[in-house]
């Protein structure tokens, strides 16, 4: 959504009604998650997928059919439906698209929604997709205000807290309640779409490894930063465009800086009197992720000293050392895709084997 958002202001702006349809649900091998967006717009134009392919035909025409007539549309794509390899959806999944209309008229907020995001403002969408309210209705909100309204005040209140509570965690998901927002009923279906600012990675020691992990971690859709406090080796032109580099002694740049539970931090610096003041403030404040390069001999020393320091078991159990899943790494490249791998197992509890070695479904 996110990729195809300017475009879609460029419509809206023009006052050009364009179909959107997006994924609110999937289950099983579904090919895309939630929040994946595809839009037609004037003279059939057509950005975005909510398929890679398998279902774009259908959601087409239904996204041409909600422009004509303005009725938002909910559509249920599944390997068991009679139609489904007609559509091409082969794969084994099922995905829920809610197809809707979006002009000034029908839709007042979606511009201030699409210059908030690509302000970095964070900003939630909240729509209706099943029950009774009116389907495709949209509340936008932000962490201060918000616009628009889903049919009575009791579920625009109950659906503005949550929306602000998944906001603060950057998830996107599907709640349900009663007509008049009650949290115990099931009447109303409302998809809660986040569009939180990236999540931050923070890379601490600037050598070659700093430079690879940087690459796949703005690849990944982090912002990226890397610190040293080597100005020799902090330099912008060592690492990729968009890469904050900053020189500054890695523990007290990580104390001047927020992080969050989506935070990535990569410790790369491989020297005690960097790492070791780092490692203490960094498994003491929130973060996702928090790895250190180094061998076996130095993860147990570096460990002793974190120990002295005063850290407890409970704090030293969030460190990933060695850092990177057993992939047999050697170049600065490999050991960037062994680091991103378990970041990825990580997020989404998997389990790093190999999957022809793994039962069950590839797609928890």
């Amino acid at each position: 959504m996110r990729d195809i958002l300017p475009v879609l202001n460029g419509w809206y702006t023009a006052g050009a009604p364009f179909g959107l349809a997006t994924v609110v649900a999937v289950a099983g091998s579904a090919p895309r998650e939630p929040g994946a967006a595809m839009a037609v717009g004037p003279d059939d134009e057509v950005v975005g997928s909510v398929s890679g392919g398998c279902v774009e035909g259908a959601v087409f025409e239904l996204a041409r059919e909600v422009v004509a007539d303005g009725a938002a549309r909910l559509e249920v794509f599944g390997y068991d439906d009679e139609d489904a390899f007609a559509v091409g959806l082969t794969c084994g999944g099922e995905i829920s698209v809610l197809v809707r209309a979006v002009s000034p008229r029908l839709d007042p907020s979606f511009g201030a929604v699409a210059e908030s995001v690509a302000a970095g403002e964070p900003v939630a969408v909240a729509s209706v997709v099943d029950g009774p309210a009116p389907r495709g209705a949209v509340l936008a909100v932000w962490p201060d205000r918000v616009r628009g309204a889903l049919g009575t005040e009791g579920l625009d209140a109950a659906v503005t807290a949550d929306a602000r509570g998944e906001l603060a965690v950057g998830a996107t998901t599907m709640r349900h309640y009663g007509p008049q927002g009650r949290r115990r009923e099931d009447d109303v279906s409302v998809f809660l779409h986040s569009f939180a600012p990236p999540p931050r990675m923070l890379v601490f020691g600037a050598v070659d490894y700093a430079a690879a992990v940087a690459r796949v971690g703005d690849f990944l859709g982090y912002r990226v930063t890397v610190c040293d406090a080597r100005p020799a080796f902090a330099t912008p032109r060592r690492f990729p465009p968009g890469v904050d580099v900053v020189v500054d002694w890695p523990h007290r740049y990580l104390n001047g800086t927020d992080t969050d539970a989506r935070t990535v931090i990569c410790v790369l610096t491989h020297d005690p009197k960097f790492d070791v003041p780092l490692l203490e403030a960094a498994l003491r404040r929130p973060a996702a992720y928090i790895g250190a390069m180094g061998s076996r001999r130095t993860h147990d020393r570096r460990r002793a000293r974190l120990v002295a320091a005063g850290l407890t078991e409970r704090e030293l159990s969030r460190l990933r050392s060695p850092i990177g899943l057993d992939l047999g790494a050697r170049t600065p490249e490999e050991v960037a895709v062994s680091v991103a791998a378990e970041i990825v197992a990580l997020r989404w509890g998997g389990s790093g084997a190999p999957l022809t070695l793994a039962r069950g479904p590839v797609h928890r």
